[in-house]
């Protein structure tokens, strides 16, 4: 597609950037009285209700944003997106891990070809593996069945799964599938992980899953080989062909580093790594894990969502609507963060992956045409499980920043409690809380309120809320796998629309590539000092300083301790 003007010079941007005016002689307090609004301001869908009536907006607002959305091209955009074309223009691929749950019967096309077959074939295959592995066929290299899972990988290999494992863990019907099974997730190059990793597995029943496309990326490939050497030390290095197995494209380096490519699981340069979840990157280890049936039914959740997103009208189209609230929020009232604050332990992981979802699509600097953008894009995106945030960073949220909110809670809990005598149900006292804090932000509380409930005069300014801070609530029946596919999907595609909107690449990276080139010169002469003592040059003072003091303080690491088998460690 030929350049196009940027967005914020379009008549619906100025429009909103007036209207903002308007929306600050207005307080929440004020428009939570208008029920009409309130109740437009609310969409149920397969069990869900998301009301955005806590936003600072009004039903003209959204009138205007749906006009931007028009003036940004989203629908078609949406539709290039779906059809498969290259819309990942910086790296030249088409973006389809929509392609990664679709039912076997439908056709989503990447370069001409129906890439859906391919996908189910992948499937069909994990499908088996992961039954073979779970029911006892498959055994370790001593005949033990392999009931303990670490998956290797970093970054979108392990946020995602990572939060779906939690998510499932207490899953009743999850739960019972894993029982007698542990998975973990091994990502950081610190060796501690890798320690806490291993602590008190047995190599004998271990099965290593190492998660890399190319099979190149540095800190995955170096856990790789540690646990690699974990591996053989215990069982010989003949051991690794039946401990491990890769999710990679990358088949001659598979086999070069000693796992048999048969054992290999693909997925596709269509696929993000932070949208990644949904191939074999998540399916196999979570498939090992809770079995594929369990995991079909995430995939199905994601799918349903992926379908209410491209035919569902703007109106009632939670991903559309949740983005335009977002852009209007980072953009013309000029809120840079958002709090996810789930009111369900299971989903304690889910912040930390949005936040790298978002974070890494969104945060960009210039337009899909590469021309700098005059406005600023992204969020920075964090959270806790309620109530935990509320004991932890909810002061600033009440009484210093506004940081819109994102309140999502579960009717029915994974794992209800109730105890005798005590007033509510243990769910019930936390979704308490999930109700009340949204109140608390847009009402607040006035000095007038706090003189009738004869508060001291010297404590009014403390206790004093000013309100007004804009949240959401996204209510969901239960948090089961296919609603927890639900979730995944309705922020992927909220993230999209962010990104179509402002006019960037939502999934390309860059910006990660800078600190990976440096950090190849540091290594460098970090091998050079330890090994042939040559001196630190070629940085700047401080970077120069800092390595020689590390140098120093860690001289222990001599060269034969340095170039000595990772298995001393253990």
């Amino acid at each position: 597609m030929a350049p196009t003007a940027l967005i914020c010079d379009t008549e619906p941007w100025k429009d909103l950037k007036e209207h903002v005016n308007q929306i600050n002689k207005t307080h929440l307090r004020d428009l939570m009285n208008d029920v009409e609004r309130c109740q437009s301001m609310m969409v149920e869908y397969d069990g869900m209700v998301l009301d955005y009536s806590r936003q600072r907006a009004r039903l003209d607002t959204m009138d205007k944003l749906f006009k931007l959305a028009e003036a940004a091209h989203l629908r078609q955009k949406i539709d290039r997106m779906y059809s498969g074309e290259h819309i990942n223009s910086t790296e030249n691929r088409s973006v389809l891990h929509i392609a990664l749950r679709a039912p076997r019967d439908k056709a989503i096309y990447s370069d001409g070809k129906n890439v859906v077959p391919d996908v189910w074939h992948v499937l069909d295959k994990i499908n088996d593996f992961s039954e073979r592995v779970r029911s006892g066929s498959w055994v370790g290299a001593t005949g033990k069945a392999l009931k303990d899972v670490v998956a290797v990988g970093i970054g979108g290999s392990f946020l995602g799964p990572l939060f779906v494992h939690t998510a499932l863990q207490t899953d009743p019907e999850a739960a019972d599938s894993a029982k007698g099974r542990q998975l973990r997730f091994l990502a950081n190059v610190d060796p501690v992980d890798v320690a806490r990793n291993i602590s008190g597995l047995n190599p004998e029943t271990t099965l290593v899953v190492v998660v890399s496309k190319t099979f190149t990326t540095d800190e995955t490939m170096l856990n790789a080989r540690t646990m690699r050497e974990w591996i053989s030390s215990a069982l010989g290095p003949q051991a690794v062909a039946k401990h491990m197995v890769a999710v990679s494209t990358n088949l001659t380096l598979v086999e070069k580093f000693g796992i048999d490519p048969a054992n290999t699981f693909a997925f596709w340069d269509w696929v993000g790594g932070r949208y990644s979840v949904c191939s074999a990157v998540g399916v196999l280890p979570l498939s090992l894990q809770y079995g594929f049936p369990i995991v079909e039914k995430f995939l199905n959740g994601a799918s349903n969502i992926d379908e209410h997103f491209y035919s569902t009208p703007f109106d009632k189209n939670l991903p559309v609507i949740l983005g335009l609230l977002s852009v209007w929020n980072v953009s013309f009232l000029g809120y840079p963060a958002r709090a996810i604050l789930p009111y369900s332990q299971a989903l304690e992981k889910f912040a930390p992956h949005i936040q790298q979802v978002s974070m890494e699509s969104n945060g960009k600097g210039v337009s899909i045409d590469g021309i700098p953008l005059p406005f600023e894009t992204g969020e920075i995106d964090f959270g806790e499980p309620g109530t935990n945030g509320q004991h932890s960073f909810y002061q600033l949220i009440h009484q210093g920043r506004v940081i819109p909110c994102d309140f999502i809670g579960a009717i029915k809990s994974q794992q209800p409690v109730y105890l005798k005598g005590e007033l509510v149900s243990n769910h019930d006292e936390l979704m308490s809380n999930f109700f009340a804090q949204p109140d608390a932000l847009a009402y607040g509380k006035s000095p007038e309120q706090l003189l009738h409930d004869n508060v001291p005069d010297h404590l009014i300014p403390h206790k004093t809320f000013s309100g007004n801070r804009p949240s959401l609530s996204l209510l969901l029946p239960s948090l089961n796998a296919y609603n927890i596919g639900q979730l995944l999907a309705i922020y992927e595609h909220r993230i999209a629309v962010e990104g179509f909107t402002w006019g960037i690449n939502s999934f390309d990276q860059w910006g990660v590539e800078l600190g990976k080139v440096l950090a190849t010169q540091v290594r460098k002469q970090l091998h050079l000092s330890r090994t042939k003592g040559e001196p630190v040059q070629s940085f700047n003072f401080s970077t120069t300083s800092l390595l020689k003091k590390f140098l120093e303080v860690c001289f222990c690491l001599n060269a034969a301790y340095y170039s000595s088998a990772s298995s001393q460690a253990y």
